[in-house]
């Protein structure tokens, strides 16, 4: 397993202080991160270059293959009202989606969410996509590298965890060069490719705030490549 790489401190927006720990449903609004070479920033219901990319990427077949969604979006009304779900939760205090961009150029390159975030016990489970085009850039790691380090040094959570489909490599590789070692198998934790009426394993992995800060402090820091 390579060793994790240093995630870089990200640039944020000033309101975007972490929640009152008094306050558990306190709203969790998505801040702008930028490091990387990404920009990471809130879905805009209203914008359709994000509606075209959201409804492109909960298409694309390797999406599919990795992941069944309970309410299937087929059109652009429907990826409309799902962008603006995201909104309402993140409003509600229970998920921090964002949209990952090219820093330079602004161009939509996938997505990345903390769905769901229990602000009692500050954990939260992390879910990210890449678009086609954009794959076999790092994208996905260095997207979770930005957000990982925002969420545990500004959010406050103490447990990040990130599962995928058994035999899911690519995701796999991802989580292990960020510093989310392997837990175990949950068995029969998400559905199968494309039904309700059967179940696949999950490979769990997961990051505490002290992993973070022991690599921060350079104790488990280098050179490790990326994902």
């Amino acid at each position: 397993m390579p060793d994790p790489v240093p995630p870089p401190r990200p640039t944020t927006a000033p309101d975007a202080a972490a929640p009152r720990s008094d306050s558990p449903s306190a709203p969790l609004p998505a801040p702008e991160l930028i490091g990387e070479g990404l920009r990471l920033r809130p879905w805009r219901p209203e914008a359709e270059e994000d509606v075209d990319a959201w409804l492109r990427g909960i298409l694309d077949e390797e999406f599919l293959r990795w992941n069944t969604p309970l309410k299937p979006v087929t059109d652009r009304l429907g990826a409309r009202e799902s962008l603006r779900r995201r909104a309402e939760e993140g409003r509600a205090g229970s998920a921090v989606s964002f949209c990952v961009t090219d820093a330079a150029e602004g161009t939509v390159l996938g997505h990345l969410a903390f769905q769901p975030v229990d602000q009692v016990s500050r954990s939260a489970r992390v879910g990210y996509w890449v678009l086609p085009e954009a794959r076999g850039r790092r994208v996905a790691a260095r997207a979770l590298r930005l957000a990982g380090d925002w969420a545990f040094t500004r959010l406050g959570l103490h447990r990040i965890e990130l599962g995928h489909a058994m035999g899911h490599l690519a995701s796999c590789r991802i989580a292990e060069q960020c510093g989310y070692p392997a837990e175990g198998v949950l068995r029969g934790a998400m559905f199968a490719a494309g039904r309700l009426d059967a179940f696949r394993d999950v490979h769990l992995h997961a990051r505490l705030a002290s992993d973070h800060a022991a690599q921060r402090d350079g104790v488990n820091g280098g050179d490790g490549a990326a994902g």
